[in-house]
């Protein structure tokens, strides 16, 4: 049996791909996806160096997406939409899948489209609570959508539609590399903008970074987006600190898959972007986060994950247009109460599913 495997969540992927490999491990598997990070540049995407990573086939794509914000970058992805439909024919005519399955975006569109014509099931996977213009298309040629929340299937046929969680890689739980060695003598905040980084955050970390390093040790994840130089400012930044707030200070333009267990194993406090990966990681790791959410996220799903956050009591929001003493007095308030804000995640004990990647890969099999 072959799979192709497309869309823009990776995390949820990358799951799937571990379930698949411990229990049908005669199941080829091939992806579709990005293989540069941003359109506009050449650095090579973080899903293609952890899909190569594991010997699975990459098929680049290239797909239009539609906007509401009317800009020469949006007309420019708008007329990518009909070369992301040819293009996504010859990927299903050459490779003929027995099973399609999503996890959303713009890019799985043409391809889930293909395997309806050419009559390949499809499976689809929404992480949010409000879904993208995407994945409702998606699910109109799907022949099951699987959410992470009970609230989404709302927007699908309900008929086609099962509440299964947010698959979640093992690796998070897992020590297995170390990117450098941490001596733990204070509490440990990591920042994270997500795959790509995020300029806006880093900007803010840039203006407070000396004064959180006099009291914590801090793991941060910039991204390596060309356009900004977040990553070569932040390591000069560093390169000038006092040896021993230098020590405390660790930089990485992102941490890989055999990584990530590390750094979620030391960190007391989490700072970032509050997409649904992040958001159900940190449910499961009961990591309390200061939630900085995407102002323009699809739905303002970022918003909304980051007010369930805040309302259980395990975190706390910052808008990016707020000052960074405001970012600063949050930390501290959180630090010095983290053990409160430890107990509080047994109010969302409800979206913790274990067995999301075991359930949806049943689902796939199951012959009905």
């Amino acid at each position: 049996m072959k799979i192709l495997i497309t869309g823009g969540h990776l995390a949820p992927a990358l799951a799937i791909i571990e379930e698949l490999n411990k229990t049908k491990p005669n199941v080829e598997i091939i992806f579709v996806g990005r293989k540069y990070a941003l359109d506009s540049e050449k650095t090579i995407s973080f899903e293609y160096k952890e899909i190569t990573k594991r010997k699975i086939p990459f098929i680049p794509l290239q797909a239009g997406r539609l906007t509401r914000i009317l800009s020469l970058r949006s007309l420019r992805s708008l007329f990518r939409t009909p070369l992301g439909f040819f293009r996504g024919f010859f990927i299903i005519n050459e490779y003929l899948p027995d099973v399609i399955l999503s996890f959303g975006s713009y890019l799985a569109v043409p391809l889930v489209f293909w395997g309806f014509i050419f009559r390949i099931p499809s499976f689809t996977h929404e992480q949010t609570l409000k879904p993208g213009l995407a994945n409702k298309i998606i699910s109109f040629f799907s022949k099951k959508t699987f959410v992470a929340f009970e609230e989404s299937r709302k927007y699908f046929s309900l008929k086609k539609t099962i509440v299964t969680g947010n698959p979640i890689r093992r690796a998070i739980f897992i020590v297995k590399k170390k990117p450098f060695e941490i001596k733990k003598n204070r509490p440990v905040i990591y920042i994270t903008g997500g795959i790509l980084g995020s300029h806006s955050v880093n900007e803010h970390i840039k203006r407070i970074i000396i004064k959180l390093l006099d009291s914590y040790i801090v793991i941060h994840q910039t991204g390596e987006t060309k356009e900004y130089h977040d990553y070569e400012d932040l390591l000069k930044i560093k390169n000038n600190l006092p040896k021993e707030l230098s020590d405390r200070y660790f930089l990485s333009k992102h941490f890989f898959e055999d990584e990530i267990g590390y750094i979620y194993s030391l960190a007391d406090l989490v700072v970032g972007r509050a997409g649904a990966n992040t958001f159900f990681e940190l449910i499961n790791l009961k990591k309390p986060a200061v939630f900085i959410p995407l102002p323009w996220s699809s739905g303002k799903e970022q918003q909304h994950h980051a007010e369930i956050f805040a309302r259980a009591g395990v975190g706390e929001i910052f808008h990016q247009i707020e000052t960074s003493e405001k970012l600063l007095r949050i930390i501290y308030k959180m630090i010095e109460n983290i053990e409160s804000y430890r107990n509080n995640f047994k109010s969302l004990s409800y979206l913790y599913k274990s067995n999301a990647s075991q359930f949806i890969v049943k689902e796939i099999f199951r012959k009905n």
